[in-house]
């Protein structure tokens, strides 16, 4: 049963407007997604439905924006909706606590460390003693790889070397601009943002992965599916991926697109949108599955070594059959 909280969360699901909803020919299963307000799986939303790109690959879209990623978990792990772009370290401890989820990639671009245009931090070591925003909190994953990487290589616990501030991303992002923070760790879109206002990235998270052995990017962000889902309604997910795969390309290669999808980005100017724009086309996953799986692997197993149960759950390693390949066997 859903709890009060869930039951609250569900109050914030409201249909998106027409630009989203835009109903076309009727085609298989309907795939409800969840969207969050800007969040980027809308942008792809917009294309599909535009394009036809569901009733041409054999299902209907119907999207659903949501308030925010707590009401986004809550009304997924509710079956009320069918899919949500969700963290690959939440699929994979849902599915080793006996849930069916299915995972697919959708997104290689991750966080990254900012600093002002001025700064005279270079590196890691020069964190010592300066004043680090992050966002996500003590077990966001990004977070647990950057300290790692700085016992590792420098020897610095940041958790002790650095004033840290945990919060959340706008509000680290306005403490960046106005001094009172010395670096942050944000989420990609939030770095594009500073990336427009000549802010650089001391480092990124695809640098620390690629550190801890990932021989290239890993999507640690994907579509997720229960996986009562993927079995009832297979031909549909299936066509849902091969869409979202499509609305990439139609984003890369017709700059015409754009204009439907920028009324959704909240893009204040040029800059902000060219940003923006290049940061999500470059983290389109192009890799084959067995690649993208096995630098999957090596960079949960560190997370599970470094963050732990409170990460991970008891599993130490990524559960089979996450991915949605091979579906059909569950």
């Amino acid at each position: 049963m859903l709890s009060r909280r869930a039951l609250l969360a569900t109050a914030a699901l409201w249909p998106l407007p027409a630009i989203l909803t835009r109903p076309a020919r009727a085609a298989g299963e309907t795939i409800r997604i969840g969207v969050l307000p800007f969040g980027t799986a809308s942008w792809e939303a917009a294309i599909i439905k535009d394009r036809g790109l569901d009733a041409a690959n054999g299902f209907t879209l119907e999207t659903v924006k949501l308030a925010g990623n707590d009401a986004a978990r809550i009304a997924f792990q509710g079956r009320q909706l069918d899919t949500i772009v969700g963290d690959l370290i939440w699929a994979a401890r849902l599915r080793n606590e006996g849930r069916g989820v299915k995972f697919v990639p959708y997104s290689t671009t991750e966080g990254a460390l900012m600093v002002p245009p001025d700064s005279p931090i270079k590196g890691i070591a020069d964190l010592s003693g300066k004043r680090l925003g992050v966002a996500g909190g003590a077990l966001d994953k990004n977070w647990v790889l950057l300290r790692a990487q700085a016992r590792e290589a420098g020897n610095l616990d940041l958790e002790t070397a650095s004033q840290l501030a945990y919060g959340a991303p706008p509000l680290l992002m306005q403490k960046l601009e106005s001094r009172e923070l010395d670096a942050a760790l944000l989420y990609w879109t939030y770095c594009a943002r500073l990336e427009a206002k000549g802010y650089r990235r001391l480092i990124s998270a695809d640098d620390i992965m690629r550190a801890f052995g990932a021989k290239g990017p890993v999507a640690l962000i994907g579509y997720l599916f229960e996986g009562e889902t993927v079995r009832a309604k297979l031909a549909a997910v299936e066509g849902f991926a091969r869409a979202s795969a499509a609305a990439k390309e139609v984003l890369a290669s017709d700059a015409a697109a754009w204009a439907l999808v920028r009324p959704l980005m909240a893009a204040e100017d040029d800059a902000t949108f060219e940003a923006l724009k290049r940061n999500f086309l470059a983290g389109t996953p192009r890799r084959p599955l067995a690649t993208e799986r096995s630098d999957a692997e090596t960079i949960y197993a560190t997370l599970a070594r470094l963050g732990g149960e409170r990460l991970v759950g008891d599993a130490k390693a990524l559960p089979p059959d996450l991915y949605l390949d091979g579906a059909r066997n569950g």
